[in-house]
């Protein structure tokens, strides 16, 4: 039987849609972790070493990349089985709970230990959320696009990071500009939390507009279907997930080097206001965001893994050149560095999902993807901020750029033995 999907979604229904929901789902990630560096500490882990405090809040940064392979498991299962839309939009509602909760939430001060209690369980469902958004907003983009344009289709959901970090920036530095440090410690923080509940609600009503996808529309109708995807992922495709996940490792890490931890280093190392730190980061994630585009273009001429092998390459180079930047308060220097850092992150981010969604077939794609994406933030991510404090601390600067390019030489081994298969969409 020929397969005919009833209804196609329109250009400006599909972008939008992936990358909404993404932008959202950054947004709510990406305030967390500016919290977790300028709020948290202080409010549910006080104690009088601050660099103990720190770390504590970092910890409870990392459960969300634990929580996410869970998302993918469970989203990936019922997005693989029931359809790409209905669980994009409840892997939405869950992350905006569990965002708006943390904006409600009483500090160590008031209810004691249950305070970081709550506030892990708020950062577990965040995870939960990811983990099953964005393997759905990826696939909603490339499972419509043509095949020469799948990369470019692609490269709009992974847009969301740079504009969700953009918007969740540009909040925090507003209200420190806008407040005295006192009211901003006692209320200014959760206003973006509870904000969030706005942008949820405008990415609920666009997801509900969108049609499903016509590859998972086709494959119904073949009536291809894997009973448990999670299981078919790990006894099919091992090759593809196991260094699937290797291969996107460097991509978490670079950029939560460039983000949190070089938050924490220029405002405890180098000793930079948290204006100016701010100041650096916001100013270059348009670096980030330019560079997806063009890096997505690049991969549909060259290919998605010749892409990715290029990057990784310019990466590991780049781990060299952090003690030349970063062991004096030069803030152009500095911002140069983090700028450069910035741009490689968009060459390796905007065809990645791509990649990773092409290792696998329509039957297991949202689960295989999804899992792949999330597992390698577990191994990129996580504890990556810790691991890179406590390796400035005792080793210095220069042991922060080894950890970088060790990780990228393991991404591009992964990348030269990975299987070069790609399946039907």
């Amino acid at each position: 039987m020929k397969a005919v999907s009833t209804k196609v979604n329109s250009l400006k229904h599909v972008l939008l849609g992936s990358l909404i929901g993404t932008t959202i789902e950054f947004f709510d990630f990406y305030i967390y972790a500016n919290a977790a560096v300028l709020v948290f500490p202080q409010l549910f882990f006080p104690g009088e070493n601050s660099t103990v405090s720190t770390l504590e809040s970092l910890a409870t940064f990392s459960i969300a990349f634990l929580a996410r392979p869970l998302g993918s498991a469970v989203f990936g299962h019922y997005g693989d089985k029931v359809g790409r839309k209905v669980t994009l939009v409840v892997a939405l509602l869950t992350m905006g709970i569990s965002t708006v909760s943390i904006g409600f939430l009483p500090g160590y001060a008031s209810i004691g230990v249950l305070a970081p209690i709550l506030l892990m369980l708020c950062r577990f469902g965040q995870g939960v959320g990811l983990g099953g958004e964005w393997g759905g907003a990826v696939l909603l983009a490339i499972e419509n696009a043509p095949p020469h344009k799948r990369a470019w289709y692609g490269m709009f959901p992974q847009l969301g990071a740079p504009i969700g970090l953009l918007l969740s920036g540009g909040t925090f530095l507003l209200l420190t500009d806008s407040m005295s440090p006192e009211a901003f410690m006692d209320y200014g923080w959760r206003i973006p939390f509870i904000a969030s509940s706005l942008l949820v609600l405008v990415g609920f009503y666009i997801r509900l507009k969108i049609s499903e996808t016509p590859a998972f529309e086709n494959s119904k109708e073949e009536q291809k279907e894997v009973k448990v995807p999670f299981v078919a992922v790990f006894k099919q495709y091992k090759n593809q997930l196991i260094f699937g996940t290797l291969a996107a490792i460097t991509t978490f890490l670079v950029f939560y080097l460039m983000t949190v931890f070089m938050l924490n280093w220029n405002t405890k190392g180098l000793g930079f206001s948290n204006r100016d730190a701010l100041l650096i980061q916001l100013f270059s994630v348009l670096f980030f965001a330019i560079f997806i585009p063009v890096s997505a273009l690049a991969a549909d001429k060259i290919g998605r893994r010749k892409m990715l092998i290029y990057t990784t390459i310019a990466i590991a180079v780049f781990g060299f050149f952090f003690p030349l930047f970063l062991t004096s308060a030069n803030i152009v220097m500095v911002t140069f560095f983090v700028c450069l850092g910035m741009s490689l992150m968009g060459f390796i981010y905007g065809p990645l999902g791509t990649f990773l969604s092409e290792l696998f077939p329509t039957t297991v794609r949202y689960t295989g993807a999804s899992l792949t994406f999330n597992l390698a933030g577990i191994l990129g991510a996580a504890f990556a901020p810790m691991v890179a404090i406590k390796l400035a601390e005792s080793y210095g600067i220069v042991a922060v750029g080894i950890y970088l390019t060790v990780a990228a030489v393991i991404s591009l081994i992964s990348l030269l033995v990975i299987s070069r298969q790609e399946h039907k969409f």
